[in-house]
């Protein structure tokens, strides 16, 4: 698994990134392809001056994944609660991904 992080205007804490992996980590239970070679997770966050507080973090994780691309996008304050939101929004892709490849598996080896 390939974790590449990138920021704009603050920067994550060693801290926080061992925090990171772990939460990406954990999207590996869904799915065994994301632990692959072939796989790459890149998180973004940009710190922005905006009129609404809650909007000031926007943090967007991209998993890329053999023939498929997921992506989730989330605007809060704090950027650990702007993962969390990323990994919830991300885990119904992981599952349907999951199902299309099952699937798929079956189906050629039936």
């Amino acid at each position: 698994m390939n974790i590449q992080h990138f920021e704009k205007g603050f920067e994550f804490s060693d801290r926080q990134l061992i925090q990171i992996a772990k939460k990406l980590g954990k999207l590996a239970t869904y799915c065994k392809r994301i632990k692959d070679e072939s796989s790459a997770i890149r998180v973004e966050a940009n710190n922005r001056s905006t009129k609404k507080g809650q909007d000031q973090m926007k943090v967007t994780v991209t998993i890329k994944l053999p023939k498929k691309t997921l992506r989730a996008e989330s605007r809060r304050p704090d950027p650990m609660i702007a993962i969390d939101r990323c990994l919830e929004k991300l885990r119904p892709q992981i599952n349907e991904y999951k199902e299309l490849n099952v699937e798929r598996k079956r189906a050629v080896v039936s």
